[in-house]
Formats: structure tokens, C-alpha cells, sequence
């Protein structure tokens, strides 16, 4: 496996000439964030990444975590020390609130971060990941004393954080939970079930962890409506504040999973264990999604990172196979001069480059949304960040899946070899396209939910918004005619695919479902299309600048050879549900030859 370089100069570009962070920077209490100081952070950050995290990411594949015969959980060689390391610098309280010992920093930046750690071990970055999850629903919804109690340890990384959702039977329909929260005379709750699907559930990297966890008390309401969430921490805690007897929750099993071995995906088992209700009785669903929002643009940038990652391994190698001999060379020639290969190269660079100014746009959003001072930019910034949010996550994460298989496929038979490496980035971020809602409910979120938001307006005004490129565009000249002409066409195409969507679910919901996957890739293509293009005009006269010479040629390359999917999808988005239902459940199955013997 090839080393990792940090991708912080494309992250820099980025945030300087395509997503505007130094509007984010001007806004109140982000004024110690201005682009130098935080690129010294990525700069920095990405040095600890690939000198402390990343030699952890092969060790974490191939040694897993162990469940102990006493039930505690034991990570793969390195992780202790290095996320020891971690909290020592402070990397993760970087984009937490300064009241709790955090750094204050955007969340932009905070994403940039998680992008550098996953790309040097996803399994490692998943778990700061959960407990940033864990803090940002106690910041929202926490008492003042459960954020005095909780957050100061958990911000600085000494304690760790957790989601409990999963049940056997109450998997994305969360409403079918059994896990119940008995209300006690001094005011906690008993809580008693088990979850399965636990990342980082119990592991050796912090002596506490603090669990959320779903439960349903005995009067709720049936379904989601009947939904609490609850502290339950790993240890209780005593008066003085140091870590008391263990609470009644202990782990039965480590699941054997196809990727990301590193990280411990733990069975739980709650035996009368102790929790601390948090914000009132049956909001937890409410509460979960905050969690869950800021989780699902997480995993659309680990999607980003793991194919980072694969692309630079499958560079590498690209460059130092010989094999056969390109047209017009006189001797025999590295992988990297045919043609096919090197499609295979661009369109990973392409997408990649178009996933991170997408992700990192969204997180400006989010940070408008929560900091500006004016209440109706705060609203549309947020409106926007709910219409991007899901198709962050499933263009990050399908396009993981997509990248990774490329680069897999660039490295030949040897990619099918598990000690290239190769491999393991197509087993690692197969798992995110699947948890924190799968991209198919991504799907039914989009057109459910967030296109219908005032009428559809809101998504149509983001449209337009896109659009008002086009002038610029046109005065750029020549060399940006092709990337005008197709994204004028893409735009066409996904304002009559939205058009269509908001026409048709009024009366036929199954039909707006039917067709909400391919619709939802048609907005990643044409926004990251947009992006590129946005990249390339910005990157003009920028003559000494690495970065910037690329972004000419990947725009033009993502507009003629990427973008057109977009167009061609439409049949899809529109055809409605009769072809998915054609075949009734029994004729889908009838394949048997006639006299075969089962």
C-alpha cells in the first residue's frame, strides 16, 4: 500500500476560490478562523494524519478489534497510541464551542478535518466521528448540567461518544424499537434491550464512553412518536466526579465484518443499566436527527476520502507498472500512458475534486445557517444544507463505491490480491452507502421531505442560483464554451426532472419514489458540475499555483465525460412505477429451469 499524501493544498484552493470561506471567517465568533490561520491547521493536521493515523490503517484491516473473555474490547496494534496522540493535539475539539475547552472553529474546517483523518484510516475516524454526533445532540438538547457533566471530557476526547438506533428487528424503521426506559423514584430510568450495529460500542481508547441511546417507555406512544433518548454512560459516575462502579451495559459480540476492521461494530446488551433522560420524554427521533444530519454529510465525505485514498495507491501504481508498449512509444511504457487507464484516472480526480467543493460548500452553509446574524439568511442557508445534505451522502458514498472499484481495477489482478491494499479501500467504504440511512432512503428524503419545501421553491431558486454562472461563463471565451454548453443542458435537464417530481407527487407519491435514486444522482452530477466550473473560472491567472493549472482541464474533462449522465438519467427519474412493479414478488423469483431438480 502506497503512502498517503494529505490532499491540503485542493482542500485550500477550495476554500479559497470556489466555496467562499472568507465570508464564513467575517461572520460573529468565527473571527480567529480567517484562511491563513486555518490553512496552518490543514497543513498541520495533515502532517499528524499521515505520520500517526495513517500507519494505522493497514494493521486495523487485518488484525480487526477482539472481544476479550472478560468482555472488554481490545483495537488493533497503534490505534491506543495514536488516538492518545490525537487528543493530546487537540485535533478534535478544533470545531467544538470554546465553553466546553473547544477550539470555536467552523464547521467547515471541522469537516476538512474529518475528510484528512478518514482518508488516512476510515475505521480509526469513525470513532471521533460518533462522539462529535454525541456532543452536538447534547449542545442542542442537554440540560445545563448533563453538558457540564458530559461535554468538557467528551469535546477534549478523553471520553468517547456513541449512537444506539439499531435493534435486530428496527433497523431504518427506528418506530420498531423494544428497548425499554423504565422511569425510577430518583429520577433516572432502567434500561433494558439490545442493540446490534454499534461503531465503537466498547473499545480501549477512552476510559468512558458515553452512549445515546433509543428507548421507549412504558406509556409512549407506538412508532417514532414514542421515541426517547437517554445518557447510559460505559461507567457511572461519582459526586467528585471520577469514574464509579461499571453500569449495566456490556458487550456480547464483535461483529465480523467485510470492511473497516479497525473499527469495533459492537453487539450491546442494556441489563437494567442506568440512563439519564435527555430533553423530554418521546422527542428522541427529534434529537436523533441531529445527530443523524450532521452524521450523513460525515459519511458522504467518507465516500470523498476513501476514494482519495484508492486514487493516489492506484497512481502510484499506474505510474510504475510496465506493461505493453503505448501508441507511438519506442520502448515498453507504464500503465499510466494508455488511454484507458488514464480515463479511469480522470474521472476518479474529476469526481473526487467535485465531491470535496461540494461537501465543503455545504458545510459553509451549515455554518451560515447557525452564525450569521441575519435570521432570514440563516433560514435559506439552512434550507439549503437540508436539500444538499442527502445528495452529499449518496453521491460521496455511490461514487465510493464507484472510485474504489476503479482503482482497484487500475492495479489489475493485483488489485484482487488482498496485500496490494487495493482491496481494502472497496471493502471500507462499501458500509457507507448503507448506515446513517441508506442512500435509498437519501433518495426518498430528497423528494419527500426537502423538494417539497415551500411549494419546491426553494429547491428551484437553488437552481437559478447555479445558473447565474452562465454569464461568466460566456465571457470566459473558447475555452470554456463546452463546459457552458453541457451545463446549461444539465441544468435544463434536472430543473424538468424537479419540475416533473413536484408535479407528479402530489398525486402519485410511488412514481416520485420510483424514480428518486436516479433524480438524486442527476443533482450530484450537475452541482459538482457547476463546481468544477466554478473551479476552473476562478483558477485563471493563478499561473504558479499547482492546483489552479488542473482546473481547466478537469472541468472540461467532468463536462463533456461526466456530466451527460445527468441528461440520460432523466427517462429514469421520470418513467414512474409501473416497469419496478411489473413483476409480482413470486414471478421475480421464477427462474428455474423447467425440470430442474432444488
Amino acid at each position: 500500500m502506497s503512502g498517503f499524501r494529505p490532499p491540503v493544498a485542493d482542500i485550500a484552493f477550495a476554500l479559497e476560490h470556489v466555496v467562499d470561506y472568507d465570508a464564513v471567517a467575517q461572520l460573529p465568533g468565527f473571527e480567529h478562523a480567517d484562511l491563513e490561520t486555518v490553512t496552518e491547521i490543514l497543513d498541520e493536521a495533515g502532517n499528524f494524519m499521515a505520520e500517526v493515523v495513517a500507519p494505522t490503517n493497514r494493521a486495523g484491516d487485518l488484525e480487526g478489534s477482539k472481544l476479550n473473555p472478560d468482555g472488554t474490547v481490545t483495537t488493533a496494534t497503534g490505534f491506543k497510541e495514536a488516538y492518545s496522540a490525537y487528543v493530546d493535539a487537540g485535533w478534535g475539539s478544533v470545531p467544538l464551542p470554546e465553553a466546553f475547552g473547544g477550539g470555536g472553529f467552523p464547521r467547515t474546517i471541522g469537516l476538512a478535518l474529518q475528510e484528512l483523518m478518514a482518508t488516512a484510516n476510515m475505521a480509526f475516524a469513525l470513532a471521533p466521528l460518533l462522539t462529535q454526533g454525541a456532543i452536538e445532540a447534547l449542545l442542542h438538547y442537554g440540560s445545563d448540567g448533563q453538558k457540564q457533566q458530559w461535554l468538557p471530557k467528551m469535546v477534549s476526547g478523553e471520553w468517547a461518544g456513541t449512537m444506539n438506533l439499531t435493534e435486530p428487528h428496527a433497523g431504518t424503521d427506528v418506530g420498531a424499537l423494544t428497548t425499554k426506559a423504565v422511569k425510577r423514584d430518583d429520577g433516572t430510568y432502567a434500561i433494558t434491550g439490545q442493540k446490534i450495529f454499534i461503531t465503537f460500542g466498547d473499545h480501549d481508547l477512552s476510559e468512558q464512553i458515553v452512549h445515546l441511546v433509543l428507548a421507549r417507555t412504558p406509556d409512549a406512544p407506538a412508532g417514532t412518536k414514542g421515541i426517547s433518548i437517554f445518557i447510559v454512560p460505559k461507567f457511572l459516575m461519582n459526586d467528585d466526579g471520577s469514574l464509579g462502579e461499571r453500569n449495566g451495559v456490556h458487550t456480547v459480540g464483535v461483529e465480523h465484518k467485510m470492511g473497516i476492521h479497525g473499527s469495533p461494530t459492537c453487539v450491546l446488551s442494556y441489563e437494567d443499566a442506568t440512563g439519564y433522560l435527555v430533553g423530554e420524554e418521546n422527542i428522541g427521533m427529534r434529537i436523533m436527527f441531529v445527530m443523524m444530519n450532521s452524521a450523513r454529510l460525515s459519511v458522504g465525505m467518507q465516500g470523498l476520502a476513501v476514494s482519495e485514498r484508492a486514487y493516489q495507491q492506484s497512481l502510484d501504481y499506474a505510474r510504475e507498472r510496465i506493461q505493453g508498449r503505448a501508441i507511438g512509444a519506442t520502448q515498453d511504457s507504464p500503465i499510466i500512458d494508455f488511454p484507458d487507464v488514464r480515463r479511469m484516472l480522470m474521472t476518479q480526480k474529476a469526481y473526487i475534486a467535485a465531491m470535496r467543493r461540494m461537501m465543503l460548500l455545504t458545510a459553509t452553509y451549515t455554518d451560515v445557517s447557525t452564525h450569521h446574524p441575519d435570521p432570514a439568511v440563516r433560514a435559506r442557508a439552512n434550507e439549503i444544507v437540508g436539500l444538499l445534505t442527502p445528495i452529499n451522502k449518496s453521491f460521496g458514498t455511490d461514487l465510493g463505491n464507484e472510485l474504489t472499484s476503479l482503482a482497484l481495477q487500475i492495479h489489475g489482478g493485483m488489485g484482487f490480491i488482498e496485500e496490494t491494499g487495493a482491496a481494502q479501500h472497496y471493502r471500507d467504504v462499501r458500509i457507507a452507502a448503507i448506515y446513517e440511512g441508506t442512500n435509498g432512503v437519501q433518495a426518498a428524503d430528497l423528494v419527500g421531505r426537502k423538494l417539497p419545501v415551500r411549494g419546491g421553491a426553494s429547491a428551484l431558486e437553488f437552481i437559478a442560483t447555479m445558473r447565474e454562472l452562465d454569464g461568466e461563463l460566456a465571457a470566459a471565451g473558447d475555452e470554456f464554451a463546452t463546459i457552458r454548453t453541457q451545463l446549461n443542458a444539465q441544468f435544463d435537464a434536472l430543473e424538468q426532472t424537479t419540475a416533473w417530481m413536484l408535479r407528479t407527487g402530489a398525486t402519485d407519491p410511488n412514481a416520485v419514489l420510483s424514480g428518486s435514486t436516479p433524480y438524486q444522482r442527476i443533482w450530484g452530477l450537475v452541482v459538482g458540475g457547476w463546481l468544477m466550473a466554478k473551479s476552473a473560472l476562478a483558477a485563471r491567472g493563478l499561473d504558479d499555483d499547482g492546483i489552479a493549472e488542473t482546473q481547466l482541464p478537469l472541468a472540461r474533462f467532468y463536462a463533456e465525460q461526466l456530466l451527460p449522465q445527468a441528461a440520460g438519467l432523466a427517462g429514469a427519474a421520470t418513467a414512474g412505477s409501473r416497469d419496478l412493479f411489473a413483476l409480482g414478488a413470486d414471478a421475480l423469483g421464477n427462474v428455474a429451469l423447467r425440470g430442474a431438480r432444488v
